[in-house]
């Protein structure tokens, strides 16, 4: 998880460091997949394999921390009733910051990665580093203040908010260093290349940042509600294209957090121009048939793109969304669906692998973004 500069904001209540074991955070998920009913100590050494000793230390010190708490109680088999614990999902929270090319969408997630609070701008990625992070950092500070008035605060200052903030999450247009949190040339916007990114909204916002791909991103928020360790790849179409690849339950960055670059596939080489250099990849040929209003054709192009990646990674599903799908779902599920149907009888498979809408709306990256920070509490992902 990023480490910013300076005090961290509005935090109070969370002890990062009592969450950092395996053990303690294989107990937290289990508190989180139980919800409100809860789940007992003895179920959770069950479920872990701890021995109760270990789980009661555990628990003890997630209710000293505030992040547990008791539910009451759950008859037994033999002997006194069992006390029912779960997780206090106010007990922390994470910001998911989605800059898009042309708009700014922040959330506000609570524990269990619920939005409790959202804001949505214009935004154009060409203004500038200095006019874009003090954009995003406005933006944050709004958000946190709402929130914060929403929790009986008065004060207008959010770094004063008594509101437990693990930090910011955020999902732009790659590609770039997602260690660092340094961009490279993201497409259309090169003057973006080197940009500490990370380092210059920590020091502005005075809390953790976390940086990553929009589609990694959205990947990560979409596996932190799949169910056991699936294989996808999510396809994201609005102002370009790109990919989020989930092998085995985790989001699969590549070396240098190039993974996914799906838009800039070749698809045409004697195609159109495409703002990085090559000829014929596949945003481009999707752009320019969304443009001219023809959605079955960008939808065909879409999915001979799916159909290479299932082909490469044998993936058990595809999911679409961004801006320009959720426009036109059916005509995309239609066509993806048929290009991957026409693979699949080819190699003598059936059936196919499914092709679905993703979901989330228009919120799903930002969603996604707070889970850079959500999902390690829980042991999902590594950060």
């Amino acid at each position: 998880m990023g480490n910013g500069g300076g005090r961290t904001a509005g935090v109070t209540g969370v002890n990062l460091l009592a969450l950092r074991s395996h053990n303690g955070a294989l107990v937290l998920d289990l508190l989180r997949i139980a919800g409100a009913a809860g789940i007992s100590r003895l179920e959770l050494a069950e479920r872990t394999g701890l021995t109760p000793q270990a789980v009661s230390k555990i628990t003890a010190r997630l209710r000293a921390d505030g992040l547990v708490t008791e539910a009451g109680y759950r008859a037994s088999t033999g002997g006194k009733p069992r006390t029912v614990l779960r997780l206090v999902p106010d007990a922390g929270h994470a910001v998911g910051l989605h800059l898009d090319r042309d708009e700014l969408t922040a959330v506000l997630c609570d524990l269990t990665g619920a939005v409790v609070g959202e804001r949505r701008t214009p935004l154009y990625l060409g203004a500038g580093a200095d006019a874009v992070v003090e954009g995003a950092a406005r933006e944050v500070e709004a958000l946190l203040a709402e929130a914060s008035e929403g929790r009986g605060a008065v004060t207008t200052d959010p770094r004063a908010a008594l509101l437990p903030v693990l930090g910011v999450g955020v999902a732009l247009p790659g590609p770039l260093d997602h260690l660092h949190g340094v961009l490279h040339r993201v497409t259309g916007f090169p003057e973006w290349d080197g940009f500490p990114l990370r380092a210059a909204l920590a020091r502005r916002l005075g809390m953790p940042v976390v940086v990553d791909k929009d589609t990694n991103a959205a990947a990560l928020g979409l596996a932190a509600v799949a169910e056991g360790h699936v294989s996808f790849a999510y396809l994201h179409l609005g102002t370009g294209l790109g990919a989020g690849l989930v092998i085995d339950g985790a989001v699969h960055r590549g070396a240098r957090t190039r993974a996914g670059e799906f838009g800039h596939q070749v698809v045409q080489l004697d195609g159109p121009l495409c703002e990085c250099g090559s000829r014929g990849c596949i945003e481009a040929l999707c752009l320019a048939a969304v443009a001219r209003g023809d959605v079955d054709e960008a939808a065909r192009v879409l999915g001979a793109g799916a159909a290479n990646l299932v082909g490469l990674l044998d993936i058990e599903l595809v999911l679409l969304g961004g801006r320009t799908i959720e426009a036109h779902p059916d005509a995309f599920l239609r066509g993806v669906g048929f290009v991957l149907d026409d693979w699949a009888r080819r190699q003598g498979e059936d059936p196919a692998v499914p092709v679905r809408v993703a979901g989330g709306g228009e919120a799903g990256v930002a969603e996604g973004a707070a889970q850079l920070l959500l999902a390690p509490l829980f042991g999902r992902e590594d950060g």
